[in-house]
């Protein structure tokens, strides 16, 4: 049995940032637990390879949702990270920090300091560019922000002109001064590898004699002393280990693991810890609910010109681009599909962008369900317009499926549960039928290959939403952070209402989901929650 200052469970996008954070001041030790293995992967650190890690059980959660109603019964696929890095060493790679009023919307729900003035210095801490540090952008941090301009199909230049063309202003930074309009993704990777929070943090962290960092430790339970956290159970290798923590245990699970390690631990409703035969040790109602989560839709089209299909399908082409990727670290394997998209209104009512769309000028529509083969797609010329509502208010909950700590949580999304919610999908894609009208996209497309010109009204579009749509893997707020302990777990400085030593610092603390890719928010929550453990500890 071990004992260490602080105790992180999960070394994902969050849990990474505390390990190393908490550690270079050299005053603390820190252990942190994963329950998946090393990250030294070729399919993690090459780009267009999360397509391979997307599907695959040895770095990847590979979680089902239960039956979703507002999606006709279908079941979800919500692949998670299990590996060093979490789901940063697993996703498309899509840095975006979500809008100002996001996080202004966060302070006026009762959480103060976490406004858009007070999160800004956190996130560009954090933040090497490689255009250089500016008013909004960092140039100094450990995570290495890349743009794809150089590097993007050409088509993405006529996604750009169509987007125009649609009546969207150009925007040459989605996290600049201000989100909306049309533009270029940035990805986080440097030198054609992707950067995870496991190359941008651990690296630094795995060097120091005050930190451990345990593989393979699948965390069971959460010791308490009374109303008191003191360590955490974890099992490795087979066999069942404790490690105790003299001041914090921290969750950093995500927004799935977190809510199931503590009512694991007997933390969160009463009736849902008694069914599974857990005792009570904390009611906190808050646990588990309030689930947010973004939905995307996919529109296909086959191209009269050239994509990345006609690049990759043959094995020539599989070929070269292997080369060139091996030789420059450059072409088409060094980046994320997600090349190009944009923040608009889907409504000229709307008071902010509440659209962000994706352009990838690629497509696989035969796809085994689950698989994203990126080096397989289609062998025509296709690419994919997509659309996700970036606010969604529909709220699902986790809980336990079992008391048994190795058994996958209960997901239930509840998707597309409330009128603003349909609304909105159909708007979005109303949105996409009006870039494929415009002069640029018509062009180039020959023929829409889904849903289908057939799909026309209203009604019909929805169906087709409930048939096809699903999550892009933003799950949030199943560990709210808000100032009523009815209803929230944790305070406005990340401690769970009831029980000392005890913080969730991840996505999971979200008070609303952000607009867009969550997990440069999900960094900066390891940021600013490693500022309120240093300052709470500073005197002793």
């Amino acid at each position: 049995m071990n004992a260490f200052d602080f105790v992180i469970v999960g070394a994902g996008s969050a849990g990474c940032v505390l390990a190393d954070r908490l550690s270079e001041n050299g005053k603390y030790s820190v252990c942190l637990l994963e329950a998946g293995g090393s990250d030294l992967n070729f399919w993690i650190w090459m780009p267009i390879g999360y397509g391979k890690a997307f599907y695959n059980r040895g770095i990847n959660w590979m979680y089902q949702t239960e039956p979703d109603p507002g999606l006709n019964n279908r079941q979800g696929y919500w692949p998670r990270g299990k590996v060093l890095g979490g789901s940063s060493s697993i996703n498309a790679m899509v840095y975006i920090r979500g809008q100002h009023a996001d996080f202004d919307d966060w302070e006026a729900l009762g959480n103060p300091g976490w406004g858009w003035n007070d999160v800004l210095p956190l996130f560009k801490r954090s933040e090497c560019n490689d255009r250089g540090e500016d008013a909004y952008r960092g140039g100094s941090g450990p995570l290495h922000i890349s743009s794809m301009k150089d590097d993007t199909h050409p088509l993405c230049d006529v996604f750009l002109k169509a987007g125009q063309e649609a009546g969207f202003r150009l925007n040459d930074d989605f996290n600049g001064a201000d989100q909306e309009g049309v533009g270029r993704y940035q990805i986080t990777a440097r030198d054609g590898f992707r950067m995870s929070t496991a190359r941008a943090y651990l690296s630094s962290a795995k060097k120091r004699r005050n930190v451990r960092i345990e593989t393979n430790a699948h965390s069971t339970k959460i010791l308490l002393d009374g109303n008191r956290a003191t360590g955490v159970c974890y099992r490795q290798n087979g066999q069942d280990k404790t490690v105790l923590a003299r001041r914090e245990v921290i969750l950093s699970a995500g927004a799935v693991n977190s809510p199931q390690l503590l009512m694991l631990s007997g933390i969160g409703r009463p009736d849902d810890l008694k069914t599974q035969g857990i005792d009570v040790a904390v009611e906190r109602a808050g646990v588990g609910q309030n689930l947010q989560d973004h939905l995307g839709l996919d529109y296909l089209y086959r191209s009269r010109v050239p994509t990345l299909n006609t690049q990759l399908y043959p094995w020539w082409g599989k070929l070269l681009l292997g080369m060139r990727y091996v030789l420059t670290r450059r072409g088409p394997l060094s980046l994320s599909v997600n090349q190009a998209g944009g923040f608009v209104r889907s409504t000229h009512e709307r008071e902010r962008p509440n659209m962000q769309i994706y352009f990838s000028p690629v497509s696989y529509t035969k796809a085994p369900k689950g698989k994203r083969p990126l080096m397989n797609p289609d062998p025509f010329p296709g690419f994919l317009l997509g659309i996700q509502p970036t606010r969604p208010s529909s709220r699902g909950h986790i809980t336990l499926r079992s008391g048994d700590p190795m058994a996958s949580p209960a997901i239930h999304p509840n998707s597309l549960s409330t009128n603003h919610d349909l609304v909105e999908m159909v708007e979005g894609c109303k949105l996409i039928r009006k870039l494929a009208a415009t002069p640029s996209l018509s062009s180039v497309i020959e023929e829409q290959i889904a849903p289908g010109p057939e799909v026309q009204d209203d009604e019909a579009m929805l169906e087709d939403v409930r048939n096809r749509c699903s999550t892009v893997f933003h799950p949030v707020s199943t560990c709210r952070m808000g100032p009523d302990r009815n209803v929230d777990v944790v305070d406005h400085r990340l401690r769970v209402y009831g029980v000392g030593g005890l913080r969730v610092v991840d996505a999971s603390i979200f008070p609303t989901v952000t607009s867009g890719n969550t997990n440069a928010p999900a960094i900066m929550v390891g940021e600013k929650g490693s500022d309120l453990i240093l300052e709470d500890h500073k005197a002793g």
